[in-house]
C-alpha cells in the first residue's frame, strides 16, 4: 500500500501489519466462510472457529505479552477485524468485544491480581468475556443504570438485568456496570468482574436476531449475586468513566467491522458483475453497474482512511474520541448502503442466502446501533468539535 498521510499520520503498513492482514484473510476464507451460511441460518455460535482464533492470537491482539497477548498495535487489530468481518461479522463481534472492551479495559484499569487471574486466559483465548452495560431501560442513556451493586462491606450484592450482551452465553467472565450510589447518579456507578457460575447469575434466552445471527446475544439476570470487593475495577464510582473510556476504543473495532462488511459485499459484487451476463455482455460492462461499483469503492476507501486515522491516533497516544466516533458513524452508514447496493447488483440472486450478500446486508444494520448508535456518535462528534 502506498504511503498516505492525514494530519501528519502515516498509514504505510509494515511487514508485520501485512502478515497479520494475510493471516486473518486466510483464516476467514478457509475456516469461517465454509460454514457461515449454515451457522447464520441456525444461529449456531462458532465455537471451534473462535477457539482457533484464540490459538492464532486474534482474541487478545493488543494485550501485552506479559499477560498472554500479542502485544500488537491498534492498526494490526483493525486490519484483522476488517478481514474477518468481510466473511463473518458474527465471529468478528465476539473478537471485537473480547479485544476492545474486555481485554483492553482490564489491562488499562485492572489491578495486577485481576490481570493475572482474568486477563491472561482472556487474552490467550482460553476463555472469552462479555461487557455488560445495556439494560432494558438504559441503552443510549447509559447513566440510567437500574442494575444495583449494594455495598455490603467486603462484597457487593448485585441485582438487575442486562440486555443485548454479546458473548452472553459463552463468556466465562463478565464486566458488569452497576449503580452503587444512586444519589451520586453517574458518579456512583461501579464496574465489577463477575464470573459465570456465581450463585444468582442466570443467563436468559438467546436473542433471535435479524443479523449477526450466529453471535451469542443474551440477557443476563443477577439476583443477590455476591461479588467480592477485589473484583471492582478502579476506585469506588469509577464505573461510568470506565465504560465510556472503554467504549471509545470499542468504536474503532466496530468501525473496522462495518468497513469489513462493506468491503466484503463490494468484493462479491465486483466478482459477480464480471460473471453475470445480460444483453450479451457481462453486467460489469454496463455503465449503470460501473457507476455503482465506483461509488462503492470510493466510499469504502474513505471509511478505511477514517478507521486507520482513529487506530493511528490511539496507537500514538493522541485523543481519538472524535476520530473513533467519526469512523464508526461513517463506516456503519457505508456498510448499510454498500451491502444494499451489492444486493441490487446481484439482482434476484442477491436475495437468496447462497450468494452471501443478503447476510452481509442483515449484518450491516447492527453496526449503526451497538456500541453507541449513529445518533450518539453525532452527539460525541458535536461535543468534540464545539469544545
Amino acid at each position: 500500500m502506498a504511503a498516505t498521510t492525514i494530519e501528519g499520520i502515516n498509514f504505510n503498513l509494515t511487514e508485520e501489519h501485512l502478515a497479520v492482514q494475510a493471516a486473518a484473510r486466510d483464516f476467514a476464507q478457509n475456516e469461517l466462510l465454509p460454514t457461515a451460511i449454515e451457522r447464520d441460518t441456525h444461529s449456531v455460535f462458532p465455537y471451534e472457529q473462535i477457539k482457533k482464533m484464540g490459538e492464532l492470537g486474534f482474541m487478545g491482539m493488543m494485550v501485552s505479552p506479559e499477560y498472554g497477548g500479542g502485544g500488537m498495535d491498534t492498526m494490526s487489530y483493525v486490519l484483522a477485524m476488517e478481514e474477518i468481518s468481510k466473511v463473518d461479522a458474527s465471529a468478528s463481534v465476539a473478537m471485537s468485544v473480547n479485544n476492545s472492551l474486555v481485554c483492553w479495559g482490564l489491562e488499562e484499569f485492572g489491578t495486577d491480581e485481576q490481570k493475572q487471574k482474568y486477563l491472561k486466559p482472556l487474552a490467550s483465548g482460553e476463555i472469552i468475556g462479555a461487557f455488560c452495560l445495556s439494560e432494558p431501560e438504559a441503552g443510549s442513556d447509559a447513566t440510567s443504570q437500574k442494575t444495583t451493586a449494594e455495598d455490603k462491606g467486603d462484597y457487593y450484592l448485585v441485582n438487575g438485568t442486562k440486555n443485548w450482551i454479546t458473548n452472553g452465553g459463552t463468556s466465562s467472565v463478565c464486566l458488569v456496570i452497576a449503580q452503587t450510589h444512586p444519589e451520586l447518579k453517574h458518579k456512583g456507578i461501579n464496574a465489577l468482574i463477575i464470573e459465570k457460575g456465581t450463585e444468582g447469575f442466570v443467563v436468559g434466552k438467546k436473542e433471535d436476531k435479524m443479523g449477526i445471527r450466529s453471535s451469542d446475544t443474551h440477557s443476563l439476570m443477577f439476583s443477590d449475586v455476591k461479588v467480592p470487593k477485589e473484583n471492582r475495577i478502579g476506585a469506588d464510582g469509577f464505573g461510568f468513566k470506565f465504560a465510556m473510556t472503554t467504549l471509545n476504543g470499542g468504536r474503532i473495532g466496530i468501525a473496522a467491522q462495518a468497513l469489513g462488511i462493506a468491503a466484503g459485499a463490494y468484493e462479491l459484487a465486483v466478482k459477480y458483475s464480471k460473471e453475470r451476463k445480460s444483453f450479451g455482455k457481462a453486467i460489469s460492462e454496463h455503465q449503470a453497474i460501473q457507476f455503482k461499483l465506483a461509488e462503492m469503492a470510493t466510499k469504502i476507501e474513505a471509511a478505511r482512511l477514517l478507521v486507520y486515522k482513529a487506530a493511528r491516533q490511539k496507537d500514538e497516544g493522541k485523543d481519538y474520541v472524535e476520530s473513533a466516533a467519526m469512523a464508526k458513524l461513517f463506516a456503519s452508514d457505508v456498510a448499510m448502503w454498500a451491502t444494499t447496493e451489492a444486493v441490487q447488483i446481484h439482482g434476484g440472486y442477491g436475495y437468496v442466502k447462497e450468494f452471501h450478500v443478503e447476510r452481509l446486508m442483515r449484518d450491516a444494520k447492527i453496526t449503526q446501533i451497538y456500541e453507541g448508535t449513529s445518533e450518539i456518535q453525532k452527539l460525541v462528534i458535536a461535543r468534540e468539535i464545539l469544545k
